[in-house]
C-alpha cells in the first residue's frame, strides 16, 4: 500500500483539525504517494530514530511529537531537526506525526493512560466547542433512505456510542422549473408540490465540504435544498484530557506507588498528601497542568507530564496533583499507532522503536 493510505487511516481515528492551533501535526517530510516498506513508531524523531528506520529497511516513521515546529529559512544541519530532516530526505523517508490530535481524539494519548491504569467510565474532561454543524436538507420521500445514507457513510450522525443519527419530518416542497431547467420531477413553467422528508443530522465542522459533495450526489433534485446551522453543543467524544474510577479507592500512597511502577517513573512529584482515598482520576497526557481546575471538584487525583511549581501550592487542599514525566506520560502511545496500522493494514511491517528518546535523565 501506498504511504498516503497509511496517514489516511490515521487521520480518519485522529483527525488533523483537532489540532490545536500552536500544533504542527501531520506531513513532517517526504512523498506520500511511495508505497510503504514498514513503519517505525516512536515518540520523538530523533537521529537514532532515522538510524533506526534505515536498519529496518522502513520509509515511513510516525512519531507523537512534531518533529517541525517552526519555519526554516535554511537547512544546514546546525541541530538536530535540521540533521533529521537531511537524514530522512537522504534516505527517502516519510515523516508523520500525530500530536494534539491525538490528545484530543476519543480513544486517544489520555484514553490509553487510563486503560494502562484499569480505569472504568472514563470520558473526556474538557470537552471541544463550537465544532460541530447541524445539516438540513429536503429530499423526496422515496429517495430519503439513500440520502440519509449517503450522509452516514460520509460522516454524519455520530452522537456518543450512537451512529446513523437523525431527525426527519414528512411534509410539502413547492418550486417551479424555469427555462433551462432539468426537473427531477414536475414541468418546466409549471408549480409542483412534492412530499418530500426533511433530514436533520449532525457532523463535525472540518467534514463540511465532503459531506457537501456526498450529499448533492446522492441528492436526485439537480438544485437540492440545504442548510448547515452551527451547534454550541460541546462535543463531549472529543477534547483534551480524562475522567475515570477506580474499581476500588485506593489511599494516596498506594496509588502513587502502583503510578510509578505501571509508567515506570524516574521520580514521580507530588503535592501534599492529606489522607483522601482516590477513587476518580483524571489524566493528561504531556503537559497537562492547564487542565487542572477542571478536574478540581471532580477527581480525587490530577495525573499528567508536566507541571508548574506554582500549581503544587495552589492544589494542595483540593485535589492531589501527580507528574510523572513528559516522556513517562506518553510512551504508550505507540500503541495506539500500532493498533490502527494493524488493524487496516495487517500485512505491513510495523514496528514499535526501541531507542528510548526521553531527553530527561534520573540520578
Amino acid at each position: 500500500m501506498k504511504i498516503k493510505e497509511i496517514i489516511d487511516a490515521l487521520e480518519t481515528f485522529a483527525p488533523l483539525p483537532l489540532q490545536d492551533s500552536y500544533d504542527n501535526a501531520g506531513l513532517q517530510v517526504g512523498l506520500t504517494e511511495t508505497e510503504a516498506t514498514g513503519a517505525l513508531l516512536c515518540l520523538d524523531v530523533t537521529e537514532a530514530i532515522i538510524k533506526e528506520a534505515v536498519a529496518l529497511g522502513y520509509n515511513l516513521v510516525i512519531s507523537h511529537h512534531p518533529l517541525i515546529f517552526k519555519g526554516y529559512k535554511s537547512i544546514s544541519g546546525k541541530d538536530y531537526i535540521e540533521r533529521c530532516i537531511i537524514d530522512a530526505i537522504k534516505n527517502d523517508i516519510v515523516i508523520y506525526s500525530m500530536h494534539t490530535n491525538l490528545d484530543n481524539a476519543m480513544n486517544g494519548v489520555s484514553f490509553k493512560i487510563a486503560q494502562k491504569i484499569g480505569l472504568q467510565n472514563v470520558k473526556v474532561l474538557d470537552p471541544i466547542g463550537d465544532k460541530l454543524l447541524k445539516l438540513v436538507t429536503f429530499v423526496p420521500t422515496e429517495h430519503a433512505s439513500e440520502v440519509r445514507k449517503a450522509l452516514f457513510e460520509s460522516g454524519c450522525g455520530n452522537i456518543g456510542n450512537y451512529d446513523s443519527c437523525s431527525y426527519n419530518l414528512k411534509g410539502e416542497g413547492t418550486f417551479r422549473a424555469n427555462e433551462g431547467a432539468k426537473p427531477f420531477c414536475g414541468e418546466v413553467g409549471q408549480e409542483h408540490t412534492e412530499e418530500e422528508v426533511r433530514i436533520e443530522t449532525i457532523l463535525p465542522d472540518f467534514i463540511k465540504n465532503s459531506v457537501t459533495k456526498a450529499l448533492i450526489k446522492a441528492h436526485p433534485y439537480e438544485e437540492p435544498a440545504f442548510d448547515f446551522y452551527p451547534v454550541k453543543n460541546v462535543w463531549n467524544q472529543m477534547g483534551a484530557g480524562v475522567i475515570g474510577e477506580l474499581d476500588e479507592p485506593m489511599s494516596e500512597l498506594e496509588f502513587l506507588k502502583e503510578i510509578k511502577k505501571t509508567f515506570e517513573v524516574g521520580c514521580l512529584k507530588h503535592n501534599r498528601l492529606t489522607g483522601r482515598l482516590i477513587q476518580k482520576v483524571a489524566i493528561c497526557g504531556g503537559a497537562g497542568s492547564f487542565l487542572i481546575p477542571k478536574a478540581v471538584g471532580k477527581a480525587d487525583v490530577f495525573i499528567t507530564g508536566e507541571v508548574k511549581y506554582h500549581d503544587y501550592f495552589n492544589y494542595n487542599d483540593s485535589i492531589l496533583v501527580a507528574e510523572i514525566g513528559h516522556y513517562e506520560s506518553e510512551q504508550y502511545t505507540k500503541e495506539i499507532f500500532y493498533s490502527i496500522i494493524k488493524e487496516a493494514f495487517p500485512s505491513l511491517e510495523v514496528t514499535i522503536s526501541k531507542i528510548n528518546t526521553n531527553p530527561i535523565k534520573y540520578l
